[in-house]
């Protein structure tokens, strides 16, 4: 083992757990190493005001044992074989940041010193773009479905690795952990390691009172192995999960701990879960530890940081996708966006999927293969296809996570559940960078007699709180198979909605197929659907053709206007917006939250850019009962009729 000596003999390079045990030698660093890290751990603390000093003591040795013998690489953090540790407990990120420093990773003065302060990377959960750290968490629960994502990564890849998850036991007694415990023994990741930090406390006190969870009893009815340890001794950690290799299960490793483990006043008291100590604390603490008090030298440096301006880039990789031919739709044909994308899909699964050199497809559904039109590709492509049940939470992590390790994820669900259910989920993917392909189906009033719960009427103003998502509402099954297309071949956060009836195929004035032969769907781009030189209807989705609809009567009327679709509402076409404002009245027309919807983000675009536009918004304005789409858009004041009085009352008063 090749020793780094700058460290003063305490960093050893990645050993594997291929030793039956741990040398004496090896023992007696891990020791002495704990000692310095719960001294880094409470500087750093310390420095910053606040942090989390008493889980990260608990959690500490588990992270020593595994950043010194599993496969990883301080010199080459990004190794695509290295083994993934992920920390599910975010907030114990002293101890992370404690360890990596130790190990290697980065440099100890920069991560003790400015812990915690605005602009540093040594955030105060731990973050994705510190090396060592593979994904950004904080939300409790989530750890363990990114330890399946990237678990079913390396089958998929066919890069060998280990991935260990550790958690705290609190987060237990969250669903989206037990959901991710069924998806891993349902598919055989027998390649993940869950190590559980059972110090018996959280922030309201005992866990067997605030919420009682039968940890043990959970895993081993949903099929894993459990092994107990004494989560401090660093030979028990080190062979529990040496053990764990082995099996054919995933296994999952119960860590006896002790809150504040090391310091004789912070043993076993959950009030230093989430504080730093006090000036006469660190005293003792520091005399107790024997360690030395360098924080003035330390205040130094976190008073003279100064931030970069540039934000760390995430890990991305460059999907290699053929997207074939688009498939085009004729006049005659009454083909819904479902049935468009489920074929797209399958076709550029067939010319990816198990393709040397090219980017695998994986998709994911929950318990809706048919209504969401899945299952076709789940009939050729069975290996890329996972059935996850109703766990929509785990599934959007899981998927999110798989992403970003050289897989394309495909999640199509309802918009009810595939967004407003998991919204928080996509939060963390989006701050994680994941390159997740969100499917949406069912949006809007669209559903119809489905009712209010599974009226998806607010994805547009969901989505566009998150920073890194793109959105896609195609107008009829020829851009939207060209859609899907596009977005395989482009790296991040893209969601396509559609809602659930069939609709005809939009035409051009000469008859032929809008979005047919010669059209590219370009991202960010208005398409001209119709022209009039009177006002501008800017509509997309399942509204399309019901404007046509609308634009005819006033055809007819002899009222000529402009019929705009705009199938990106989170980036919508500024120039057409200005040459809309130019022409006249603009009537903003959907089937969504009249609030929230494309009508206000071109609404503040005017305002922001000086246009002066009459903007006139139509939208859904409340829950809507269970009825025909036609019956609930006239009774909402959304038929092609109330579109026509709308105009002409922009028009004429």
């Amino acid at each position: 083992m090749a020793v780094k000596g700058d460290m003063k003999g305490l960093f050893v390079e990645s050993r594997g757990f291929g030793a039956e045990a741990l040398s004496d030698q090896e023992l007696e660093r891990l020791k002495e190493l704990s000692r310095l890290c719960k001294g880094d751990i409470l500087k750093m603390t310390s420095l910053a005001g606040s942090g989390h000093p008493g889980g990260s003591f608990s959690s500490l040795d588990i992270y020593l044992v595994l950043y010194s013998c599993a496969r990883v690489y301080p010199r080459e953090p990004d190794r695509p074989d290295r083994d993934r540790i992920v920390v599910s407990h975010g907030h114990t990120s002293p101890g992370v940041y404690s360890v990596l420093a130790r190990m290697g990773f980065f440099s100890r003065d920069e991560a003790v010193a400015t812990f915690r302060k605005a602009g540093s990377l040594f955030e105060g959960h731990v973050e994705r773009v510190i090396p060592g750290v593979e994904w950004t968490t904080g939300n409790l629960g989530q750890g363990l479905s990114v330890g399946c994502g990237f678990a079913l990564a390396s089958r998929l890849t066919r890069v060998p690795y280990h991935v260990y998850v550790v958690m705290s036991d609190a987060e237990q007694a969250k669903g989206q952990v037990a959901e991710a415990r069924r998806f891993a023994r349902k598919f055989g990741l027998s390649n993940i390691t869950v190590i559980i930090d059972y110090n018996e406390l959280q922030i309201s006190g005992s866990v067997h009172e605030v919420m009682p969870v039968n940890i043990k009893g959970n895993y081993l009815s949903d099929g894993w192995e459990v092994l107990e340890v004494d989560g401090h001794d660093h030979q028990a950690l080190y062979q529990a999960i040496r053990e764990s290799l082995f099996r054919e299960e995933p296994v999952a490793i119960i860590a006896h701990t002790v809150m504040g483990k090391g310091v004789s006043f912070m043993e076993g008291d959950e009030e230093y879960h989430g504080r730093a100590l006090k000036e006469k604390e660190m005293t003792q603490a520091f005399r107790e530890l024997e360690v030395e008090n360098d924080r003035p030298r330390l205040l130094t440096i976190r008073e003279a940081f100064s931030p970069s301006s540039e934000p760390s880039p995430l890990p991305r990789y460059t999907p290699v996708i053929d997207p074939g031919q688009p498939f085009t739709y004729g006049p005659g044909d009454k083909v819904d966006n479902r049935a468009a994308f489920g074929r797209a899909l399958r076709d550029m699964g067939l010319r990816n999927c198990g393709v040397e050199g090219q980017t695998p497809i994986a998709v994911f559904d929950c318990d809706l293969a048919d209504s969401v039109r899945t299952s076709w590709f789940a009939q050729d492509l069975s290996q890329y296809f996972f059935e996850s049940g109703v766990a929509e939470h785990n599934t959007a992590t899981l998927a999110g996570a798989l992403s970003t390790q050289g897989v394309v994820a495909v999640f199509a669900d309802f918009g009810v559940f595939g967004i407003d259910e998991v919204y928080n989920q996509h939060r963390l993917n989006d701050i994680n960078g994941s390159n997740l392909k969100l499917i949406l189906t069912h949006l809007g009033l669209d559903v119809g007699q489905d009712g209010k719960t599974h009226q998806c009427i607010d994805y547009i103003g969901l989505l566009r709180n998150l920073y890194g998502f793109h959105l896609v509402v195609p107008a009829d099954a020829n851009q939207m198979d060209r859609a899907l297309r596009f977005v395989f071949t482009r790296y991040g956060n893209y969601a396509i909605g559609m809602g659930r009836s069939g609709q005809p195929i939009v035409l051009g004035e000469n008859g032929e197929p809008l979005f047919g032969y010669g059209y590219r769907f370009v991202y960010g781009q208005a398409d001209v659907v119709r022209r009039g030189p009177m006002a501008t209807i800017i509509t997309y989705g399942q509204m399309v053709q019901r404007a046509l609809e609308a634009w005819e009567t006033l055809a007819d009327r002899g009222v000529e206007v402009t019929l705009l679709n705009m199938p990106t509402p989170l980036h919508p076409d500024e120039d057409a917006l200005v040459e809309a404002a130019s022409r006249g009245p603009i009537i903003v027309y959907e089937d969504h939250h009249v609030s929230s919807g494309l009508g206000s983000i071109l609404t503040n675009m005017a305002v922001e850019m000086g246009l002066g536009a009459r903007i006139r918004k139509m939208g859904v304005r409340g829950y809507a009962p269970s009825g025909t789409p036609h019956e609930l858009y006239r009774m909402l004041g959304l038929s092609p009729d109330d579109l026509v009085r709308t105009v002409e009352e922009e028009l004429y008063g």
